[in-house]
């Protein structure tokens, strides 16, 4: 059987990784082609992929992703089997609407985003994604919804713990910690735009059996966690909430995230002046401008962050639960270091552990063993292959259980 093409639409810094990583694990593929609504970034990528030696076929390509009928034309143009799409989640439908049309696998890394909306009603993914079920299996194509870390890994961590833990599920703590420093006053690790408007809204999880709100930064705790020690993260709303709640629906579901006082105080600033608002406004001269996007335009390419980054990061689930009537809890984690991300592919460690996973979930697709020809979010997948290939990838699992600290 031939082996199939890969397409990544996309060049930022989660781009990057996703094809030094195809690029490494090119015995798997066929070709390598990157396509982005601007070439020259494109070109970029691949200019890097040569400087580490890659020899797999690849080609940059510009498509405008807002345009169904460009992707699928691209697609079929370079007839690829497998898109990875690490743009902004701004195109996730129309990208989607192309693979359905070409046949081909589509795989994301994030919910999409309405860009005149923001922190819309749960779960999100029925307000998009979930929409199109009948239309994935009716072409016949697989399409695996928020294959980043989180969601995506967080996702298959919940998943191993109901296999492998617990007969029931009474709650699933997802953490995520970046005690990192790039050295610069201020910036966002991923698209600011995408970041800002993650916490400008409502903060939602489900607890008790149904949806609860809460502001940004209302709901805090400290935690202690393997290498990075002690840290404050807030309970913040996050895509795999709203497909981890419609599986677990008996257990609660939250997401905490890390957050410096630095960071929070010049949120506050930008939020209270008006400056994180996506609504377009007008200035003196006439101009119409959109708030968010000059705050984004001004400040530091995510990508541009890597070479100076140090640090770790620490990302994990804590699932508690029942197995033969008796509780425990299980922590199921990975940790990350930014200047071994950047040694390898030359990006960050947060785009490392948002661009390492999609590659494996391409690979589980090509080898037929998550080629399921229906639309599925990570959990609905079985866990463990996809675990264990990421610890061959860069990405180990590591476990806190009963039995000790240990690897997966």
């Amino acid at each position: 059987m031939a082996k199939k093409n890969v397409l990544i639409i996309g060049a930022g810094g989660v781009a990057q990784v996703v094809a030094h990583k195809v690029a490494q694990w090119a015995a798997e593929f066929g070709e390598l082609h990157i396509a982005n609504r601007t070439q020259s970034k494109a070109d970029a990528i691949i200019d890097s992929l040569r400087g580490k030696g890659h020899q797999m076929p690849f080609a940059s390509h510009a498509v405008d992703a807002m345009d169904a009928g460009a992707v699928e034309a691209l697609i079929r143009q370079v007839d690829a089997g497998i898109v990875v799409n690490v743009g902004t989640a701004f195109i996730n439908m129309t990208v989607l609407e192309g693979c359905i049309r070409a046949g081909a696998a589509y795989i994301d890394t994030a919910i999409h985003e309405d860009p005149s909306k923001i922190c819309e009603t749960p779960p999100w993914y029925g307000n998009y994604e979930w929409t199109r079920r009948e239309d994935v299996a009716a072409a016949g194509i697989t399409a695996i919804l928020g294959a980043g870390f989180d969601p995506g890994v967080v996702n298959a961590y919940a998943r191993l713990a109901e296999d492998e833990y617990f007969d029931k599920i009474d709650s699933i703590d997802i953490v995520d910690i970046n005690a990192g420093s790039h050295g610069r006053w201020f910036a966002t690790n991923f698209d600011p735009e995408i970041n800002f408007r993650e916490f400008t809204g409502v903060v939602y999880s489900w607890q008790g059996g149904e949806w609860r709100t809460n502001r940004m930064f209302e709901v805090g705790r400290e935690w202690d966690l393997p290498v990075v020690g002690k840290q404050k993260a807030y309970l913040s709303g996050h895509d795999e909430v709203h497909s981890l709640s419609a599986r677990y629906k008996d257990a609660d579901v939250r997401f905490w995230m890390g957050f410096g006082d630095h960071y929070i105080n010049v949120f506050t600033v930008l939020k209270n002046l008006g400056l994180l608002s996506e609504q377009p406004v007008k200035t003196a001269e006439g101009q119409e401008v959109v708030p968010l996007k000059v705050v984004k335009a001004v400040l530091p390419d995510p990508a541009s962050l890597a070479p100076d980054y140090e640090g770790k990061t620490c990302i994990g689930d804590l699932v508690k639960g029942t197995r033969d009537g008796k509780a425990g809890e299980v922590f199921i984690y990975n940790v990350a270091d930014h200047k071994e991300a950047f040694q390898e592919v030359g990006s960050q460690g947060i785009s490392y552990t948002a661009g390492v996973p999609p590659v494996a979930a391409a690979i589980l697709v090509a080898r037929g063993i998550w080629d399921v020809k229906a639309m599925v979010n990570v959990e609905e997948l079985p866990a463990r292959p996809f675990l264990e290939l990421l610890g061959e990838m860069g990405l180990p699992t590591r476990v806190i259980d009963a039995t000790g600290d240990h690897p997966l």
